[in-house]
């Protein structure tokens, strides 16, 4: 069966369909404005790191890249009382993105390497590092309010990509892309599971919103792409070649001042003989599990999925907590369990002491990313992987778990110029291969400094790396860059973080306490299994909360336990407290959750607690149930059980109580 005729013409009138289904539910008392440009997501380190300030500074989560211009422009009002000098710098930038047309960045760089490593830089669009040039470049013209037409492309050694090239029109509460738009399903600005910059831009259509919807603070993305050919795909009991079908879905809330929730899944579906009408697009929206194409010998497609929050506390040191769950398929049983999984956690401080910033993040992922029995190439575009940029750092189709790590160190100078020093390491485990597996990987690691400054009001950027790939391959890198596309006048004035009632109270904590576990292994699909027994250790936490209400706070906390042996490791993405009374309070949380017993598990958990305030000032003690619902991992250790007549993972369930005493500041 040869792929569907006319499929992006029926996909074109459902999405019109959509945007005028939201047209009519959005509320008519609120003036709609037109589309908005988007900022490049290749922008050069000391633009990105102001823009990034000022949306944590007014209390902005960013859940999903490309950002609209618009979006950094109604936070300026809220940053600009903080923090004068650094609202003026980007005001000053936005003013190309508030004109009829205006060429935004034409920025060509030059690049020097030595060395024999063939690594694919981070989110570069799959830029080789030993390229000797590369050239980005953006604008747009927009004739009318409710259309823009978009330009750009990025180019270098041996590809050409139209990025940047696309259609916009519509509504702020239903904006239409139609073209090599990018995206990007994570608030983490480094690592993002599902899809990023990693590689070259797919040509889709999108449907999005960049003003919140409802008290709520609703926002949506839904786009249709294109892929790059692959062959072998699998059809019942044949294989097909041709060009797969992607879907994006993300859903956010922002029920709160600084806080945002959102579920965000991509599905590789068709190509070739699979089929890619509208039903199967649909179906790639709504399905939740794997069905059948035309047979229950095919399935439908790949699905991946996460679970991300970003909690943004605006205070006298601004920072953010960022995270992301995210699951290739489905495990054990149920339609919303994450199966092979992948945890980013991000910390971000844009004013860490003076004129510093610092951010981390850290990510671990399971041995079958990227990997899937029906598309021998998986989730990538023209040979590179389109989400976390480890996947493009080992064997093709090797699968292996392992954990990244990037750190950014930045400098604002007197000057106004800017430099970070950024440090990445990645390694593997091979004990996620089988047993007596080896393979040839080495860590990989970087050492690299990023220096902004201008010439002549344009910025110019000089980049520095040295470091070793994944096979051991040591390289160095010298790369120069200069934008033509407009003038950036630089602040020499120094930031300045202004208090002032409105500012969210943010309380600092370390739990010490104790906890009590009961472990129970499920071995068999149905039958008996044997639980541990209930056992007692040590229960330690740091976290973060802010009022956000009279009487309610939101925060984020990472707890620390030892349970049956393993290691126990939870971060509450969701840590809500009630304070009742003066001096009782209720608390409610949902997150994800680490058990490493030989190798990671990961699970969802949840809990309730309770906490009596200020038994000595400054002091609080609480106690909080907790369930962790099917931690998984696959069976590669020689200690693991055998998968003969058992289940072929590895799964927990756990549950305790937790008695603690809470230090705040």
């Amino acid at each position: 069966m040869s792929e569907v005729p006319g499929a992006r013409l029926k996909f074109a009138r459902v999405v019109c369909r959509t945007a005028t289904a939201i047209a009519v539910v959005a509320s008519p008392a609120v003036h709609a404005r037109g589309p908005s440009p988007y900022l490049p997501l290749d922008l050069a380190p000391g633009i990105e790191r102001r823009i990034e300030r000022v949306l944590i500074l007014a209390g902005k989560p960013v859940m999903r890249r490309p950002i609209a211009a618009a979006t950094v422009l109604d936070a300026l009002p809220l940053a600009c009382r903080r923090d004068l000098p650094l609202c003026e710098e980007v005001r000053k930038y936005l003013e190309a993105y508030t004109q009829d047309y205006a060429v935004t960045s034409v920025r060509p760089q030059v690049s020097a390497s030595t060395g024999d490593s063939s690594a694919t830089l981070p989110n570069r669009h799959g830029q080789p590092l030993d390229s000797a040039w590369q050239v980005a470049a953006s604008g747009y013209y927009q004739p009318f309010d409710s259309l823009i037409l978009n330009a750009g492309g990025v180019a270098y050694d041996g590809n050409a990509t139209a990025t940047g090239s696309f259609l916009s029109t519509g509504f702020d509460f239903a904006q239409l892309d139609v073209g090599f738009r990018d995206h990007w399903f994570s608030p983490s600005p480094d690592s993002a599971s599902l899809i990023s910059t990693e590689a070259p831009t797919m040509p889709s259509v999108t449907l999005s919103n960049y003003r919140p919807l409802t008290p709520l603070g609703l926002g949506y993305e839904v786009f249709f792409a294109e892929m790059s050919r692959q062959d072998g795909i699998e059809y019942f009991d044949t294989t097909t070649s041709g060009k797969p079908r992607m879907t994006g879905v993300q859903l956010v809330a922002e029920p709160a001042f600084g806080y945002a929730l959102a579920f965000n899944r991509v599905t590789q579906f068709g190509g070739g003989a699979r089929s890619t009408g509208t039903s199967q697009f649909l179906d790639a929206i709504t399905e939740t599990v794997n069905g059948s194409d035309k047979g229950s010998q095919s399935e439908f497609g790949n699905q991946v999925a996460a679970l991300t929050s970003s909690l943004l506390f605006p205070g006298k040191v601004p920072f953010a907590v960022r995270m992301e769950f995210a699951g290739e398929d489905n495990a054990f049983k149920g339609k919303y369990r994450l199966g092979a999984t992948n945890f980013t956690l991000g910390l971000d401080f844009p004013v860490v002491w003076q004129a510093f910033d610092l951010s981390f993040e850290v990510s671990e992922w399971q041995n079958v990313w990227y990997i899937h029995h029906l598309y021998p190439e998986g989730l990538v575009n023209r040979g590179h992987v389109l989400g976390h940029w480890f996947g493009d750092n080992r064997i093709f189709g090797d699968a292996i778990g392992g954990n990244s790590q990037t750190l950014n160190l930045g400098w604002r100078l007197p000057s106004g110029d800017y430099a970070r020093g950024t440090y990445r390491r990645l390694s593997y485990d091979t004990r996620w291969a089988g047993v007596g597996a080896t393979r040839p990987y080495d860590t990989y690691q970087t050492l690299g400094i990023d220096y902004s400054t201008s010439w002549r009001g344009r910025p110019v950027d000089a980049e520095l790396s040295v470091g070793q790939d994944i096979f051991g391959e040591s390289f160095a890198r010298l790369g120069l860059s200069m934008d033509f596309g407009k003038a950036f006048a630089r602040g020499s004035n120094p930031y300045n973080i202004e208090t002032d009632d409105e500012t969210p109270s943010i309380d600092v904590f370390v739990d010490v306490g104790a906890q009590q576990s009961n472990v129970r292994e499920i071995r068999l699909d149905a039958g008996p299994n044997l639980p541990s027994g209930y056992e007692a250790n040590y229960h330690t936490a740091v976290g973060a909360r802010r009022r956000v209400a009279d009487r309610h706070d939101v925060g984020a906390r990472v707890e620390f336990d030892q349970v049956s042996g393993g290691s126990l490791v939870s971060l509450r993405a969701v840590d809500y407290r009630y304070r009742l009374w003066r001096q009782i309070a209720l608390g409610a949380f949902i997150g994800a959750a680490r058990y490493d017993v030989g190798l990671p598990a990961y699970s969802y958990y949840w809990g309730a607690g309770l906490q009596y305030r200020d038994v000595l000032p400054g002091w609080d003690i609480g106690v909080d149930l907790r369930q962790y619902d099917k931690f998984t991992r696959d069976k590669t250790l020689a200690s693991d059980p055998p998968a003969t007549l058992q289940l072929p993972r590895r799964v927990w369930d756990i549950r305790g109580v937790s008695l603690y005493l809470s230090k705040r500041w």
